[in-house]
């Protein structure tokens, strides 16, 4: 991130809150987003997070889920500047706990009960099922750019899934169906002394509920479908959609999440590679992400 524009952003938040120039400290800064926290001279603290496209919308989503009753950090200003969002939030302070599986489950049955947001992206059957053709035009343009060669074994991967998209995508619209965090993890559960509040909602859509809690535990380790299981499991006991356990795609419920996850992910890195971060010296990184998450697709969802 450009350091003069966000500190025009954090200029122009504080002017709009008539607020005085804070001291900046960051929590955690990426290359197209960060959260800093704020301290001002009478000693109170805010929030300061920015981000560049395609995370530029999230205070659409925050608005949308404090209107919908999920629990978020207050909004304060926000303002938009080449095309780059800077957002003053409350700050939470330090979290009482991390967040275990139980209070994943809390705040998912309550995001997944709100209604729909229409203002959302929507993933649905036909857009679940053109993920891997999509991730195939991906490639296709890094092939055009004379990057990620020899990745013949993607190639084939990506076709095989795509045969078998169609029936495995099937289901999707089965409940739980509506708001989708879609950085569903620990981390984005900010649990304090007088209860909890949902963060990172940049990615939020409209889709199948379960790929949430198919991304709690994240991707770095081999997805573990009967780990997975409990969740859902623990899901409708806490109020959740009995609908939630139900076979769909032709595979258990927790399993067709895990690989239709592992999937968005793959044609999400993709696209970052060749339009977001379109950087060759991230190819070896992202080749070797992609290639891992596609052979866990591919026992998945049995292809």
């Amino acid at each position: 991130m450009d350091e003069k524009l966000t500190a025009e952003l954090l200029t122009h938040l504080c002017a709009v809150k008539g607020l005085p120039q804070p001291e900046r400290a960051e929590v955690r800064v990426w290359s197209m987003s960060g959260v800093e926290r704020l301290t001002f001279p009478d000693h109170t603290t805010a929030i300061f997070k920015y981000a560049k496209q395609p995370f530029d919308d999230e205070a659409q989503a925050l608005r949308l889920a404090h209107t919908l009753g999920v629990p978020v950090p207050e909004l304060r200003a926000t303002a938009i500047l080449d095309s780059c969002l800077g957002m003053l939030l409350e700050d939470l302070g330090v979290p009482a706990r991390e967040a275990d599986d139980l209070d994943g489950v809390a705040a998912a049955v309550v995001l997944h009960g709100t209604r729909t947001a229409p203002a959302l992206p929507l993933l649905d059957e036909e857009r679940l099922r053109s993920l891997p053709a999509r991730a195939a035009q991906h490639l296709d343009e890094l092939h055009a750019a004379d990057r990620w060669s020899d990745t013949d074994d993607i190639v084939c991967a990506l076709d095989q899934i795509a045969k078998a998209a169609g029936p495995r995508a099937t289901g999707t619209t089965l409940a739980p169906f509506g708001w989708v965090h879609s950085e569903f993890h620990p981390i984005s559960l900010h649990i304090g002394d007088h209860g909890w509040r949902l963060l990172d909602f940049a990615r939020a859509f409209t889709g199948p509920g379960l790929l949430d809690l198919a991304s709690w535990h994240g991707t770095l380790e081999t997805p573990d479908p009967v780990r997975m299981r409990a969740f859902p499991d623990q899901y409708v006991a806490a109020g959740g959609t009995s609908d939630a356990l139900a076979e769909r795609g032709g595979l258990p419920a927790e399993q067709r999440a895990l690989g239709w996850h592992r999937m968005r992910a793959v044609e999400w890195f993709m696209e970052q590679s060749i339009r977001w971060i379109n950087d060759p010296a991230t190819d070896p990184t992202y080749i070797k992400v992609v290639r891992r998450h596609l052979s866990d697709v591919v026992q998945l969802l049995e292809v």
